[in-house]
């Protein structure tokens, strides 16, 4: 008891985890793509040696691009590595499921056999009418052990002494000791201990469930990484666009202006042109800071501090590809259903409903249990030395406890709520079906959409690509309009933008789909896994 009692801090801490961590391992494999080296440490030290550093100034970000000088370049690889280790979204949802693991152990405490003990001294003067005063040292102990046992009943044993020693008026001393255990087992109305077993049971299964849950959030998490990461990627390459019609613009308007000098084009035309320059470098601005903003949300989302100084590779963006699954939408809502985790967990909660159910109409019963204990002493003529309990000193009873159950209102309303919620899970596993069917029709016509859309504004950019060639050639010859270069230019850098959202939608859409199907593989470190039956088109 002293060396329990002088356990640290520390130990009790690293008990929690090894018991924790133990009950997340023995259900992992339980869960697909359940993370097998599931732990809540975390440090706010993010090592950037490793890192390529950025030593070019793009001139496209203007008097920003300077700040790029030095910085980390990171792959979408390295920023999905980095969230999952730094992201305070992800860090909560960590420790969220080892308080899940640490209420279970709790739960199975309550079945293994739970000791007690407790002891205490005192020293007592008494003085007897006024003749002597009697000094007495006193104490007691109990140690004693609890045991519920399933689908048997409760045994409780304990072992106590008593100890009196008289200073003066007599010197003596005064040892006693007993052993006892009682025995309780229901034979009618058994859910006082059901109820403790069904405590455990939905213990285990709700690890079980927030397991699914968070390989779930894994998954989510990814795509929303990847999601924004792109979406920085394209707010740069807008920004490279915007730059690139601001230079034509620009030029366009130079160019007039030397044609107005030898009077080969109109001040009106001119006016024109210097206008389309004054909004094209307007977007360019807008474009630069959307982008920088863009980079500090996603900085944010990753954990990092807000000062952190990178930047993101930009061979990602050109790296994708238009890889459009292989699948019919019938055959997708089939794996749907046979592999999202949250309608496993609905269908699985429905089962637990219908024993709830049971478990209140039990309730209803009366309580009949029996009771019988057993207690051994020591022998009080032994007294002045300390005596264990002795066999042949002994006392046992045994009886029947019963409560008939006169007023079962409570027990009543909670079976028929018991009755009302198996209903609602029963709704809820239907509702869940359809749910996952429209999620899967949805992101099926949003990737279809998205493919089209990159198929017509790649043919888009070709277009505008010859009607601006087609008018610097006309403006060369001074035969071009004003209106039709600004629409020219506008048409291009429109497409451009158009071509890059479209390949980026498409690109999050089939992750999205992947994860609607339950079939997104989450590695250790973030990055997912293509599917191998999907073909580039």
């Amino acid at each position: 008891m002293l060396g329990l009692a002088g356990c640290t801090t520390g130990y009790y801490r690293k008990s929690a985890d090894r018991e924790a961590y133990r009950a997340i391992r023995g259900k992992t494999p339980l869960v697909r793509n359940m993370d097998t080296n599931f732990n809540i440490g975390q440090t706010n030290v993010v090592a950037f040696a490793g890192f390529p550093v950025s030593t070019n100034v793009p001139d496209f970000l203007g008097a920003d691009g300077e700040c790029e000088r030095g910085a980390n370049v990171l792959r979408l690889e390295d920023a999905l590595d980095i969230a999952i280790h730094h992201s305070r979204t992800f860090q909560n949802s960590k420790e969220q499921l080892y308080l899940s693991a640490l209420s279970l152990t709790l739960a199975r405490h309550v079945f293994t056999p739970i000791f007690s003990a407790s002891g205490q001294g005192g020293y007592s003067a008494d003085l007897t009418d006024h003749l002597a005063e009697t000094h007495k040292v006193s104490g007691d102990g109990r140690v004693g052990v609890d045991w519920l046992i399933r689908d048997l009943g409760k045994i409780s044993t304990a072992f106590t002494a008593d100890f009196s020693h008289f200073l003066s008026g007599g010197p003596s001393t005064l040892v006693s000791s007993e052993l006892g255990a009682t025995f309780t087992r229901p034979l009618l109305r058994n859910s006082g201990f059901k109820q403790e077993q069904e405590a455990l049971k939905m213990a285990e299964r709700q690890l079980l469930y927030d397991l699914r849950d968070f390989t779930q959030f894994r998954k989510d998490f990814s795509v929303q990484i990847a999601r924004s990461f792109y979406g920085v990627l394209g707010n740069r390459d807008t920004a490279r666009n915007s730059f690139l019609n601001f230079q034509s613009s620009r030029k366009n308007a130079e160019r007039a202006r030397a044609m107005v000098a030898e009077g080969r084009t109109t001040t009106a035309e001119l006016g024109r042109l210097e206008q389309q320059e004054l909004s094209a470098e307007s977007a360019w601005v807008g474009a630069i800071r959307n982008y920088r903003q863009a980079l500090d949300n996603f900085i944010f989302q990753l954990g990092l501090r807000v000062e952190a100084n990178i930047v993101l590779d930009e061979r990602e963006l050109e790296s994708l590809q238009i890889r459009h699954p292989d699948i019919s939408l019938e055959d997708s809502i089939r794996v749907a259903l046979a592999g999202r985790l949250d309608y496993l967990n609905a269908k699985n909660k429905l089962q637990d409903a219908e024993r709830q159910v049971k478990l209140k109409a039990n309730l209803l019963l009366p309580r009949l249990d029996l009771v019988s204990g057993v207690t051994f002493q020591s022998n009080p003529d032994k007294s002045g030395r300390f005596t264990l309990p002795e066999l042949d000193r002994y006392q046992w009873n045994a009886g029947l406890d019963f409560d008939p159950g006169l007023d079962r209102k409570a027990e009543r309303n909670n079976y028929r709520s018991a009755l009302i919620d198996r209903d609602r899970a029963a709704r809820t596993v239907e509702q869940q079906e359809d749910q996952i069917k429209l999620e899967v029709r949805d992101s099926w016509r949003t990737l279809d959409q998205a493919k089209r859309n990159y198929e017509i504004s790649d043919i888009g950019v070709k277009l505008a690509e010859r009607r601006v060639e087609e008018q610097n050639l006309l403006a060369d010859l001074g035969r071009a309009k004003a209106q039709d270069q600004v629409d020219a230019q506008n048409a291009l850098i429109d497409s451009r933008n158009q071509r890059t959202q479209a390949l980026v939608t498409h690109t999050i859409a089939r992750l999205q789909f992947w994860n609607n199907m339950g079939i997104l593989y989450i590695k250790d470190n973030g990055q997912w896994e293509e599917m191998q039956d999907e073909k580039t088109r």
